[in-house]
């Protein structure tokens, strides 16, 4: 079986850190997918159900403060992230639609705690107000004390929550 190639994880740090330096100095912001994904949403659900979105206060305020949910800078750096992601897989060799899981369970039962997870995790950023990246990494890089406990809750959590998990992979 050949090898994965996947980055160092050190050279992997230092890039995130100069993205992000990247994203203050152009935009005067850090970075954030949250808002991103509630832009897609609202977009989807005033697509579907517009009258939905005129008669719930959350929906019509957001859409007020946000006349154009899709143009945010935020969905298109999480189209960069996609498009990213994509090339350095094509790159590295590691492209395959294929469920990596524990030869232990079915695809089905990793799919649906994929999405469990995500759901939660979906849940919890908007509990925290924001997400890994504009919680805790943008909250650390200006040294904002919630920053560093946003991702050590982050970071502890997971790391309780993935001894109960475990069997998904290994």
């Amino acid at each position: 079986m050949k090898q994965k190639k996947y980055m160092n994880p050190y050279l992997g740090g230092v890039l995130l850190g100069l993205v992000l330096l990247a994203a203050f100095w152009i935009s005067g912001r850090g970075l954030g997918a949250s808002g991103a994904s509630k832009s897609v949403v609202v977009t989807a659900i005033k697509t579907i159900a517009p009258t939905h979105v005129e008669n719930t206060a959350f929906y019509k305020d957001y859409m007020e403060s946000h006349p154009s949910p899709m143009k945010s800078w935020l969905v298109f750096q999480m189209l960069g992230v996609i498009v990213g992601g994509f090339l350095s897989g094509a790159i590295g060799g590691r492209l395959k639609f294929q469920v990596e899981k524990s030869p232990k369970i079915k695809n089905r039962t990793r799919i649906i705690f994929a999405i469990f997870g995500g759901i939660l995790f979906g849940l919890g950023s908007q509990l925290g107000r924001g997400c890994t990246s504009g919680s805790a990494l943008t909250g650390m890089a200006v040294l904002s004390v919630s920053g560093f406990i946003s991702m050590a809750a982050i970071f502890g959590t997971a790391f309780i929550l993935a001894y109960f998990v475990r069997k998904l992979w290994i």
